[in-house]
């Protein structure tokens, strides 16, 4: 057994043939644990108890070389002069202390005398001095650096690279630190040489094809086929019959250490490989951590876990106050139609932008997403101050959410929280009307999606005026608040405005709530909404529709419904149409819904029909009345749409262009209104 021991340590860590003379030397140190007798070293160069061989340690501007002992016989006369073959491999480890700057380096050095004397520091790297870096044939010395520096006279390419040196620094062939990736479509990956991480290099040079291949790659990876440099250059003239291997290392001025961990070299043949497993560690880099348990680690874990727990309460607070809501004991009757603000705050993601389907005066609307039902909505977001009439406004919204028509947007639910209230609705994949109408010109209804449109909010009116349980009044019927479905089908949404009283009974006087150019001139005197001022927002609706205007262009001051009255009175009501529609239009509905609008927009509540009335009429079962039947006609009369239209009388008939003039007497009907 300790024969067998001997035989390996001998084979592991010194397997060399002494003699000089017959080109055949070869020999391994996995450690040089057992080098002493056969490396010659000075300067700074050491053995360290664990068998690193520390070329140069933290001092300034000084060298260190490490060189076999014996001389190696690298041609003789059976060869002509020619060089033998070699190859070396070594591991190396710069440590510095500092983690961007080092120096200088190492080289593998083929060099005529051991030790190198007159020779320089820093940017000399140990091998040459000011009088003989010059390339001189003289110098005969071949070397393989790994610089760190970036030395512009020695035209270095960069502060982390590998060159082939002959005869002096700057280098025949270079590259910046990196090897092959196999399998990689040749692609080379960077290193960093003072990365205080070994590294592999092999050098070797075949005396037949006078090729030197330099080759470096992290420790624990195969060599790459690749090598990093290749040159082609006989040695023959560089070399002598008998050299010196080696290393050579030098400081600068910025504290660095240079360490060799393995070291194999073979002439006529390929160096042996390294065994990883016996190479002796590098140094930490900086003082070793030395931690008490029980003086240090316990109460460290003990804040970690102090901390941690305390984190955790406040998140949950936090998390509890984000996704608060205000619920009040009454509000349990109403569980099935209130949502979590956690739900829809998931299903919005937040309420992003990204998720913004539109905004108005009311609030803004979130395309949202249900987590467990995988359903579709609509959230609007509308601020609120507590009230005591909030109850009764929630008792209306849950009412609401119970209607049931094609040609409704159905109400989800609500949810209150904090300072705002949240209505969720059915998701209309197509959006509101007025994008069609107003902000996409590139895409645009025809006439017969229009006319469907207006037959279906027209259905959904009735519906909610007479044939549901309570009387509805939406309060809000606009353009923007009709909404298109996957079929383009038109359906009344935003009840958020919404009003219910019984059948057969007066509504309420409330706060005036609509929007300007849709309000009835009763309702905006009095605030009562009623059935009759939900026709007459339907009908600026309509003209809204089949024109292709808003109710009131605030840009020209221009009042649409005295616009289409204009062309009526003049026989000429399908010019005031939409442009967009082109030709592609049937007259007779067109003209019916223009003429349907001005007689719904009457200001006289009485003189506008009902919405049964108005499908009745679009549905052509009842045929539409004589405008002049309404007095709309009468020779010199107009009507003016102040929140409604106003007549009064104008008298100018000498005005041979049938223009209109506004008389005076407009103040007079505003104050006998009492606005």
């Amino acid at each position: 057994m300790f024969f067998k021991l001997v035989v390996f340590l001998i084979s592991l860590l010194i397997s060399t043939s002494f003699g000089a003379g017959d080109g055949n030397l070869s020999f391994v140190y996995n450690g040089f644990r057992s080098a002493a007798n056969n490396l010659s070293l000075d300067g700074l160069a050491k053995f360290t108890s664990n068998g690193l061989l520390h070329l140069t340690n933290y001092t300034q501007q000084q060298t260190g070389h490490a060189f076999y002992t014996n001389p190696v016989t690298f041609k003789n006369s059976s060869t002509n002069g020619t060089v033998f073959s070699f190859s070396t491999t070594f591991v190396f480890g710069i440590l510095s202390q500092f983690p961007t700057l080092a120096g200088h380096g190492i080289a593998f050095v083929i060099a005529p005398t051991r030790g190198l004397p007159g020779v320089l520091p820093s940017q000399y790297l140990g091998l040459f001095n000011t009088t003989n870096d010059n390339g001189n044939s003289s110098n005969h010395i071949f070397a393989v650096e790994l610089d760190t520096i970036h030395n512009k006279e020695l035209s270095d390419i960069d502060g982390n690279h590998l060159g082939i040196d002959i005869n002096g620094l700057k280098s025949e062939q270079a590259a910046p630190a990196s090897y092959f990736v196999d399998h990689s479509n040749g692609k080379f990956k960077n290193l960093t040489l003072m990365s205080g991480q070994p590294m592999q290099v092999w050098v070797e040079y075949d005396g037949v094809k006078k090729q030197i291949n330099v080759t470096i790659a992290p420790l624990h990876v195969d060599k790459p086929t690749t090598p990093l440099l290749s040159l082609s250059r006989d040695l023959s003239p560089i070399l002598n019959n008998v050299m010196y291997v080696g290393f050579s290392s030098s400081t600068g001025s910025v504290l660095t250490s240079h360490y060799v961990l393995g070291w194999s070299f073979k002439m006529n043949g390929e160096a042996e490989k390294l065994d990883f497993s016996q190479l002796p560690k590098l140094p930490r880099i900086g003082p070793k951590k030395r931690l008490k348990f029980l003086t240090i680690g316990v109460p460290i874990i003990s804040v970690i876990l102090i901390l941690a727990t305390v984190s955790g309460v406040v998140f949950l607070i936090r998390r509890k106050r984000k996704f608060a809501e205000v619920l009040e004991d009454w509000e349990v009757d109403y569980g099935p139609h209130r949502f979590k603000f956690k739900d829809l705050y998931i299903a919005t993601k937040g309420f992003k932008d990204k998720e913004l389907l539109g905004r108005g005066g009311f609030g803004r609307v979130y395309r949202g997403v249900l987590s467990t039902s995988k359903l579709e909505i609509a959230v609007k977001r509308i601020s609120h101050e507590s009230r005591q009439g909030m109850r009764e406004f929630i008792a209306e919204i849950i009412s609401i959410g119970h209607l049931r028509h094609r040609n409704l947007v159905q109400l989800l639910g609500y949810c209150r929280r904090k300072g705002e209230l949240l209505l969720v609705y059915d998701y209309m994949p197509n959006g509101s009307l007025d994008k069609y109408l107003y902000d996409q010109p590139k895409v645009t209804l025809n006439w017969s999606q229009r006319f469907r449109v207006i037959k279906g909010v027209a259905l959904g009116l009735v519906y909610l005026h007479e044939e549901w349980e309570q009387v509805v009044i939406h309060r809000d019927i606009k353009a923007s608040n009709i909404l298109l479905d996957g079929d383009l089908n038109g359906r009344l949404g935003d009840f958020g405005l919404a009003r219910l009283y019984a059948h057969g009974t007066d509504p309420q006087t409330t706060r005036i709530g609509g929007t300007l150019g849709y309000l009835a001139p009763e309702h905006t005197r009095s605030g009562k909404a009623t059935t009759s001022s939900d026709v007459f927002a339907f009908g600026a609706f309509l003209l809204e529709v089949a024109s292709g205007r808003r109710p009131i262009e605030l840009k020209d001051d221009s009042i649409l419904v005295d616009r289409v009255f204009a062309f009526w009175y003049r026989g000429e009501i399908l010019e005031a149409r939409d442009p967009n529609l082109g030709k592609e239009y049937v007259a007779k509905e067109l003209e019916l819904v223009m003429k349907l609008g001005l007689m719904c927009s009457h200001s006289e509540p009485s003189a506008r029909p009902t919405m049964r009335q108005v499908v009745q009429y679009l549905e052509r079962h009842v045929q539409l009345p004589e405008l002049s039947r309404l007095g709309l006609s009468v020779s010199g009369l107009t009507f003016e749409h102040h929140e409604g239209f106003i007549e009064i009388a104008v008298s100018n008939s000498s005005s041979t262009d049938k223009s209109f003039t506004r008389a005076s007497s407009i103040a007079e009907s505003l104050l006998s209104d009492g606005r």
